[in-house]
């Protein structure tokens, strides 16, 4: 069997799924009657904002029309599988797991929009995976199409000759057969030329080893979690036992087959296929993207593997107090099926009873909330954003300052804490650590200066420049994760009128001058309204809250002092003044003694009701600071 495994590598509307819908058409995979546009976004979120969340793999059959060229003999078929990826920065992993079951990849650019970040990071992930590539020029129908300006970049960035870029209009189904037949023209084979086998170090004679690449995993209602594979060495057959070298469990396998996109059984599932492996766990998390299944314990796993971790984490909180088991309940059902879903129960004294949710990123956090409101009818309150901070602990025992479940197990004095309510005391850290991030921009050549603007205002460092034909730039930066994580993507459209793009990865976790923002009510600190800021952005933060919470705390009988304070050191203040009872307005002469008599009445009065008075923070104000 002549097999060719391939993915599409295109920034997110750049005609991907349509491309993939028009490949199963001119193969006959699915018949013009069974298609739908989009075939491979499943769900109905993926159709509407024309993105692809969730990989789906589906094979193909092709038979080229030379095969001389193509180095096969006769006219049997090619066997083709194509992996439809995320092109988002928030699956990366997912992505990169991917590309590693592919041996080639279709670079698909659109030829009104040009070369975009995100096609620049995926494309350095597959050239890092020693993929070939394959460059296609898309949607050439449209009257804004100039193919001799975007292949110009095309040549410049892979080094690629002009007669090497296909044109093709994927809408139109012009040009699909061409990128097929180059598809078996230069990607290899994934079936190499058979070589003598090592025996088996599980101990079964000269027994090939089987060994397997998990590059996606869903959990099915009836057959438990699926595992979604591409086969390395060796084959695989129903009733054989596994083993999952990550998670280090052992199951068995109930049943393997291929994708049409829908399952189809096969007896084996051998060398090169791609194909699914039910395994019949009832834990997704078992099944983990990027793990090694093997026919035994002993085999070395393959490269790349690791584990999730979140990047971005937010609180997510009922509207009405007796939906808070309904929503436990969606969160459980969705994290079957994305395991790089973590949420445990947190309390909030504005909100009530919630869950504290960890994301891959933005797009992922928008995602899983518009899934539980249309799935699950979830009425929801969402916190600001916060990323995963490192705080490093002086003192001997840190078990008695946060919570033991927040320290890392490789550095017991390092905590990883996610929410300022958890942050110890300031006289017990030593140092805080925050996630920073390699951000790439591509935007047009007017826009250059208001990009740097905005990113050196996030603390971002500008390390590198590109131009490319046609006064586009790709700008590089260093930036932190938490000044991108909030409205950042916003004003980058708004100030670039739509047209820059960006992409980023995690660098690692460098030292910052970072303080924990209490906001004070008479005096109290509201952990709520707790924030982690630079030092040299604490006044002005926390200024904005403090004026916020002037417009919408109610007011009272009392003067109700709002404090933006850093330890006992007190950055910003607002004054919300009280109400004001005329007491005076029933004299109508005498002497002026009598009304002051009357006025420090009064205000020995407030003076003890602001003792015991307590400003309650209701939901609408809470709301209202996150939105600043």
């Amino acid at each position: 069997m002549d097999i060719r495994n391939f993915c599409i590598i295109a920034h997110i509307d750049h005609g991907k799924s349509t491309l993939a819908d028009r490949m199963m058409e001119v193969t006959g995979a699915l018949q013009k009657r069974e298609l739908k546009e989009q075939h491979l976004d499943m769900m109905e979120l993926e159709r509407e904002r024309g993105i692809t969340i969730k990989l789906t793999p589906v094979r193909m059959q092709w038979t080229h029309s030379s095969p001389a060229s193509a180095g096969s003999s006769g006219q049997a078929p090619t066997v083709l599988n194509l992996i439809d990826t995320p092109g988002h920065t928030d699956f990366r992993y997912e992505v990169s797991r991917s590309l590693a079951a592919c041996d080639g990849a279709i670079l698909l650019v659109d030829c009104s929009q040009g070369i975009q970040a995100q096609t620049l990071a995926v494309l350095t992930m597959a050239l890092e995976h020693s993929l070939t590539i394959i460059p296609v020029l898309n949607k050439i129908d449209l009257p804004a199409a100039d193919p001799e300006r975007v292949g110009a970049d095309v040549m410049k960035l892979l080094g690629c000759r002009r007669e090497d870029i296909l044109l093709i209009s994927a809408k139109e189904g012009r040009g699909v057969a061409e990128v097929l037949d180059r598809v078996i023209e230069k990607i290899p084979s994934a079936i190499p030329p058979s070589s003598p086998q090592p025996p088996s170090p599980s101990g079964e004679g000269g027994a090939r080893p089987t060994r397997a690449l998990i590059f996606d995993a869903i959990m099915d209602t009836y057959r438990g979690a699926v595992a979604y594979v591409r086969v390395i060495e060796g084959e695989f057959k129903r009733g054989q036992k596994i083993h999952l070298l990550g998670t280090k469990s052992q199951l068995e396998v109930l049943d393997v087959g291929h994708f049409s996109p829908k399952y189809v059984s096969d007896d084996v599932l051998g060398e090169g296929q791609i194909g699914y492996i039910v395994t019949g766990s009832k834990d997704v998390l078992q099944v983990r993207t990027g793990d090694t299944v093997a026919s035994s314990a002993d085999l070395p796993p393959l490269p790349g593997y690791k584990e999730v971790q979140p990047m971005v984490f937010a609180g997510l909180y009922p509207s009405e107090a007796d939906e808070y088991p309904d929503l436990r309940e969606a969160l459980e059902k969705l994290s079957l099926n994305d395991a790089a879903l973590r949420f445990e129960p947190e309390r909030n004294v504005a909100l009530g009873n919630g869950f504290r949710c960890g994301f891959l990123g933005l797009l992922h956090m928008d995602i899983i909330q518009e899934r539980l409101e249309r799935e699950y009818d979830c009425d929801l309150v969402i916190t600001a954003p916060s990323v995963l901070y490192e705080v490093k602990l002086a003192a001997k025992n840190p078990g008695e300052y946060v919570r033991t479940s927040l320290l890392k197990e490789d550095e017991p004095s390092v905590a990883r804490i996610s929410n300022p309510a958890d942050f110890p005391d300031p006289t017990v850290i030593d140092e805080i650590r925050e996630p920073w991030v390699k951000l790439e921009i591509v935007c047009r050549g007017e826009d250059v200066g208001a990009v740097m603007q905005l990113t050196q205002s996030r603390r971002g460092l500008n390390t590198a420049i590109e131009y490319f034909e046609g006064g586009r730039a790709v700008l590089h930066f260093e930036v932190p994760l938490q000044g991108i994580v909030l409205d950042f993507f916003d004003q980058l459209k708004s100030l670039s009128s739509g047209y820059a793009s960006m992409s980023y990865e995690l660098l690692g976790y460098r030292s910052g001058d970072l303080v924990k923002l209490q906001i004070l009510l008479l005096g109290e600190p509201a952990e709520a309204l707790s924030t982690i800021v630079h030092r040299s952005e604490a006044h002005a933060v926390g200024a904005i809250i403090c004026a916020k919470l002037k417009e919408v705390l109610p007011q009272e009988q009392f003067q109700i002092p709002i404090q933006a304070a850093i330890g006992g050191k007190i950055v910003a203040r607002e004054t919300l003044s009280a109400y004001r009872k005329d007491v005076t307005g029933y004299l109508y002469g005498g002497d002026v003694s009598r009304k002051k008599k009357l006025l420090e009445k009064q205000k020995k009065g407030k003076k003890r009701m602001k003792q015991m008075g307590r400003v309650k923070l209701s939901q609408e104000a809470f709301l209202a600071v996150l939105k600043r």
